[in-house]
Parts: C-alpha cells; structure tokens; sequence
C-alpha cells in the first residue's frame, strides 16, 4: 500500500517533518512511505517553500525582548517570512502568554529587513501567534504613528491600546508588493473573529477577551474614520491575531490562502493521486481546523481523488466536525491520557497510533 504522509506541525511538540517520519515509522515493511509535510500560512511555512534562510539579529520577540530571527528566500526577490518566526507563541513561555501585551513589531522589522535586502515580492505566513494587536505592532515598525489623545506617538511596541489617531507612513520608504498566505477565514471581529476565536489559546480570559476585541473595533474605526480603509470584514483579516487586517490595511497587502502554495511547490496533488491512502495530522483537532487549516486542505484534495483520509492529532475537541472531512481520527491522548507525557513522547505514541491506523485501513487492500 502506497501511503502519502502529509502532517502539519504538533505545535510545542513536534515539527510537521517530525510528525511525519513518526508516522513513517509505525508503518510496516509493507507499505511504501510518500513524506510530505505540509503547513498552511504558519509555523513551518518558509521551510515548506524550501527557501534558503538569512538570520537577523535584534528582532523583537512578541514581547519585545531582542531576539534572533530568521525568514526565507525563494529566489532574489522574492522573500518568505513566517510572522510567527517573531511574533509566534512559541517564543513565550507559558505564563508569559497575554495577547493584550504581546506585539507583531517583530514581525515588522523582518519585512522592513527583507525589503532593504532587495526583496520586491514578500509572502508572509499568517499562523502560530502569541499576538492580538490587528498587525499595530508591525504598522509602527513601518513607520506608521499611533498617537495619545495629547498628540504624543505611542509606544511602538504596543499601539494597540486605545490611540486617539493614526498618520500613514512614510511616502519616503516604498514598500515591496506582499502576499499574505492565510488558510482560516475569519474576519476581524465578531464571533468568528481573532479575539474570540484565537485569544484564549494565547493566554486570554473572558474579560480580556471581550477588552481586545472592543481595542480592535476601536482601531478599525479609527483608521476607517481617518484613513479610509475598512477591512474589518474581510476573509482572513482575523488570521494571527488580525494581522491579516492589518498588511491589508498598512501595506495594501492582498491576502491570498497558503497551502494552495505550499502544496503547487511539493506537487502534493500529483502525489496524493497515485497514493492508496493518506495521512495527516495536527496536534488539536478542533472547530479551528475546519476553517481551512492544512489537514482539511489535504482532506479535500484526497476527496477530490477518491482517497482515503485518516488523521493523527493530540487531541481531538469533543463535537469537532471531523467525519466530514477524515475516514478516521485518532488522539494520542487516547493510547496516553497524561497531557505531558503525550507531549514528551509525541513520536513513539505517533507511531502506536499509525499503527492502529493502518489496522483500519486494511480493509481496503
């Protein structure tokens, strides 16, 4: 049996390559292995596009501490940055998490040091943030002003709370065409949007929760009202914490999905076609996934030829619509209930859980 392996990332875990040569190894001697990892816009997301890599030193971390940061080059110029690289939860410890504090600057100070490097097409990968900021942050390392009700500019690092007004940047600093690549289609606010879907997961309570996203309607309608651009609803603005919002907004940026790029550069299609069966995974399988996250992106096009699908994940989020889209589902945290040991022996347990996978997919031989 032909098996294409095709995981996302187990996020604080094990990278999407990690997750498939796990799976890889609880395949039996009869089956022949296809590994493809994959990513949507996130983590992981520069390395799928096989992009040489440039390391800058003294980026902000999303706290705003100097940190050393690297993104992608696919050729000379056209650069790929991953927003979680600087602005990604994985940069924080766990109770550092706070998305009212957090700041997407870092991320900023890649794109300014990929356009310096003669870079005129940038693709950004929207995933994996420990933000909440609407892209405030990166606006002001562009140049962008956020300024108090007394005219004073606003802490650059944190301009999301509450600014009385916004200038446009600078005309002097042209800015190179960028395509964000995001894969969920949530817009800015409402109950679908980044605070209410995303915030929680990086540190919010129901109190903050409700206080970012009145911070993120106030920023909207101050630009709106100031500037002219309204993208509060736009599909894919509450991507990592709206910062789908705001390169649309600041950088006239066009967002556009990412796995559809991801999967063209590893002629995933092509693959999955001659393949028997595939195999994905993630590390939650929640209501998130079905927004367009890459295992239901590997799903369809499985679907579209006739493809079995099964899905290995840590967990798996009680009345997650995952019937519709994977053959089978299988959590880690059934064979291993304690979540520290799931995460500490994620690969073995990866493999035990292929296992039982390919049991399933027998009946198909």
């Amino acid at each position: 049996m032909r098996v294409v392996i095709a995981p996302d990332k187990f996020k604080g875990s094990l990278s999407a390559r990690e997750v498939a040569e796990a799976v890889a190894s609880g395949l039996s001697q009869f089956h022949s292995a296809d590994l493809c990892p994959v990513a949507d816009g996130g983590e992981g997301f520069a390395d799928a596009l096989g992009s040489r890599h440039e390391r800058v030193e003294a980026i902000r971390d999303p706290l705003g501490r100097p940190v050393s940061a690297t993104y992608g080059w696919v050729d000379a110029t056209t650069a790929v940055i991953g927003m979680s690289e600087a602005s990604g939860i994985h940069r924080l410890a766990p109770h550092e998490r706070n998305p009212w504090e957090t700041s997407t600057f870092g991320t900023g100070q890649l794109i300014l040091h990929a356009a310096s490097h003669g870079a005129s097409r940038i693709l950004v990968g929207l995933g994996g943030s420990a933000t909440n900021d609407a892209g405030a942050g990166l606006a002001a390392a562009l140049g962008w002003q956020f300024l108090t009700s007394d005219g004073e500019p606003m802490d650059p690092g944190r301009p999301i709370s509450s600014p009385s007004s916004a200038s446009s940047r600078p005309k002097r600093s042209p800015f190179p065409a960028s395509w964000p690549r995001a894969d969920v289609r949530n817009p800015l606010l409402g109950p679908h949007g980044a605070s209410r879907v995303y915030a929680r997961q990086k540190g919010a309570d129901d109190r903050m929760i409700e206080h970012l996203e009145m911070a993120l309607d106030h920023l909207a309608g101050l630009v709106a009202e100031q500037i002219g651009i309204d993208y509060r609803l736009l599909p894919g603005a509450g991507a990592a914490g709206g910062l789908g919002y705001g390169l649309a907004t600041f950088c006239s940026a066009e967002l556009q999905p990412g796995f559809p790029l991801v999967a063209s550069a590893m002629r995933l299609e092509e693959r999955i076609a001659a393949a028997d069966l595939v195999i994905t995974g993630e590390g939650r399988l929640d209501s998130q996934t079905m927004y367009g996250k890459a295992p239901v992106e590997v799903a369809r096009l499985a679907k579209k030829h006739g493809k079995h699908t099964a899905l290995v994940c840590g967990q798996c989020e009680p009345g997650a619509e995952a019937a519709e889209w994977f053959d089978f589902v299988i959590a880690l945290d059934s064979l291993e209930p304690s979540p520290e040991l799931c995460i500490k022996n994620a690969a073995p347990l990866v493999a035990r859980a292929t296992a039982q996978i390919m049991d399933w997919a027998s009946q198909f031989r």
